[in-house]
């Protein structure tokens, strides 16, 4: 039995079918499992419960309304099942973290496709989680912590890296910059400084927020990374059957650039860092994620 087929034909059910009624009792039974089995079967592909999906499409619908068909919020809410302005305001911002006018701001009008779970197979990806991400602007910070240079040249970084890694960790790097800098946030970035286009040399940053002025140790460095504005992507959790988050990771990295810049209005923002964000939930075999912020502008 292909199951990612089957979830796949009740995403696009619930695509062509948003002001309906839609219940997880009525998907169960087009899909012909029990209700609980789909349900948990939804949750384990996409990546979030199927109510919340649903409710994610129709937000993203009605903004579509109103900024292609110059709908009013009144009339978004109650076609997707909203009753009240209000009801829709605060559902979108509990979702999305800001209010629709300020995201319309951000999209552009540009939608995020459903879900299609043929291409997260193709990218060794297991949930569609990431399918959605947040457009934010995120003001200037310091990172302390310890760097080197790499290239991407014979894709050297793919190797050195992960031996950085292994160094961060076999040498108790991260209790050492918890200990000197005493962040005010549990997290580790992973910053990607912008490589030089003629020798594809870049630098690597590991390490904590900052405020300046600390008394650094030995081999530390500080960097300040600028505002900018972001999309900001997060991984599929790991599975039980997809338990390798750095394959996780690495076809999250592959879908953003392969699949979803080219249908976003965006491209990436020229002479900015990206990064990577890992915090406390990043620690467990089981449902471990992270967050990739890509600095972006519109096309």
């Amino acid at each position: 039995m292909d199951y990612i087929k089957i979830i796949q034909n009740s995403i696009d059910y619930i695509e062509e079918n948003l002001k309906d009624n839609l219940t997880v009792d009525k998907l169960g039974e087009l899909t012909g499992f029990s209700t609980y089995h789909y349900y948990r079967l939804f949750n384990a592909y996409v990546g979030m419960p199927v109510m919340q999906y649903i409710r994610r499409r129709r937000m993203i619908h009605g903004i579509n309304d109103l900024v292609n068909n110059k709908k009013r919020i009144i009339d978004v809410a109650m076609d997707y099942g909203f009753n009240t302005h209000s009801g829709f305001s605060k559902a979108f911002l509990k979702e999305y973290g800001c209010s629709p006018s300020k995201y319309i701001s951000k999209v552009n009008g540009n939608i995020p496709k459903k879900i299609n779970l043929m291409l997260l197979k193709k990218y060794n990806i297991k949930t569609g989680v990431i399918m959605e991400p947040k457009i934010v602007t995120k003001e200037s910070f310091k990172v302390a912590g310890y760097d080197f240079e790499t290239s991407l040249e014979s894709k050297r970084n793919e190797r050195e890296i992960p031996a950085f890694w292994d160094r961060f960790n076999i040498s108790n790097w991260e209790r050492r910059l918890y200990k000197k800098i005493k962040p005010s946030e549990h997290g580790e970035y992973a910053i990607c400084f912008p490589p030089n286009m003629e020798s594809g040399r870049f630098r690597y940053l590991l390490g904590v927020k900052a405020k300046g002025g600390e008394n650094l140790g030995k081999n530390m460095v500080i960097a300040e990374i600028p505002e900018v504005k972001y999309a900001v992507f997060t991984t599929p959790p790991t599975t039980e059957e997809e338990k390798s988050f750095v394959k996780i990771i690495q076809g999250a990295w592959d879908y953003i650039l392969y699949e979803w810049f080219p249908n976003s209005g965006y491209e990436i923002a020229p002479n900015k860092p990206d990064f990577e964000f890992y915090d406390e939930r990043c620690h467990s075999d089981i449902g471990a994620v992270m967050d990739i912020y890509i600095p972006i502008i519109k096309k």
